[in-house]
């Protein structure tokens, strides 16, 4: 498809190339926002603690989950050094150090898209022995971030790099600050917020409706609803992976140059949806991912 549109609309494409600094700003003033709201939230009785968790932090945790995604590729700023800094400075509310082992990654997903061993986002044999009731799955997903996160370290180990020790440094330095001066509250209602946010949590329905094949046939769906502003257009899947360098505040205009490719495709139209589909079917699953045994990705070769 990349190469069919670059061939048809490629003059009009490449224009669209490049960096948006308005992200950067999105994700400054998202993280200002949790640790005002993490301040305010020192003192609150634990029933509203967890609410405001879930309801607040989660929100805007898996916002800059999602900012993470865009830094990653350095569409924020134009220079590569500035984005990792600023992806170091949005990992700051995660409480988890995270944004340079994303940043790798990542980049493994979409060299090795559904390639065993080579895209850490596919479910292991485990995983789709394991969860299959419903319950099963409502556990599995209330705690998809954290399989998420700790899945690459025991697919594809990496060897920790200086990077990753300014990452941790960085990050602990900033939860022990919150520590010693806003208490052990403080430090829940954000640590919860990256939990309960990519769980059970309406804007992590995208980490579901990204690549499970709801439709047979399909590996990849864009979402083109309201809540792609608060995570920085990530709905637009199909199109970010057909043209990583195209910043979120433009893949509308992709599609818009090239709507033959994109509209016959299938669509979430609701993450909310997607996540009710993922516990309720029983066709749906961890399994329900395209795997491959190379990244050519010949008939073949896919399963």
């Amino acid at each position: 498809r990349r190469r069919e549109i670059l061939a048809k609309h490629g003059d009009e494409v490449r224009k669209l190339y490049g960096h948006d600094a308005r992200t950067a700003w999105q994700v400054l003033a998202t993280c200002a926002f949790q640790f005002f709201a993490a301040w305010a939230a020192r003192d609150l009785p634990w029933p509203a603690l967890i609410a405001a968790a879930w309801v607040v932090s989660g929100t805007a945790n898996q916002s800059l989950f999602c900012a993470q995604h865009e830094v990653s590729h350095f569409l924020a700023l134009r220079k590569p050094s500035h984005n990792k800094a600023l992806a170091l400075v949005a990992n700051l509310p995660l409480v988890v150090p995270m944004a340079v082992k994303f940043r790798e990654y990542h980049h493994d997903h979409h060299t090795h898209l559904g390639v065993d061993g080579g895209d850490v986002d596919l479910p292991t044999v485990v995983e789709t022995a394991w969860i299959s009731s419903t319950w099963m799955k409502a556990i599995y997903g209330s705690l998809y971030l954290v399989v998420y996160g700790v899945r690459p370290l025991l697919v594809r180990p990496k060897a920790a790099t200086r990077g990753d020790a300014v990452n941790w440094a960085l990050v602990m330095a900033s939860n022990a600050l919150i520590l010693r001066f806003w208490g052990f509250k403080a430090l829940f209602y954000l640590f919860a917020g990256s939990i309960l946010g990519g769980g059970l949590h309406p804007l992590a329905g995208h980490l579901l409706a990204e690549h499970y094949m709801f439709e047979p046939g399909q590996e990849t769906y864009s979402y083109y609803g309201i809540l792609n502003a608060l995570t920085y257009n990530v709905g637009f899947h199909n199109e970010h992976h057909d043209f990583p360098q195209i910043p979120q505040t433009r893949l509308h205009r992709l599609r818009a140059i090239a709507p033959e490719y994109y509209e016959p495709l299938r669509c979430h139209h609701s993450w909310l949806w997607v996540i009710q589909q993922f516990l309720a079917r029983p066709d749906v699953g961890p399994w329900s991912r395209m795997h491959r045994l190379t990244k050519e990705g010949t008939p073949d070769g896919n399963a």
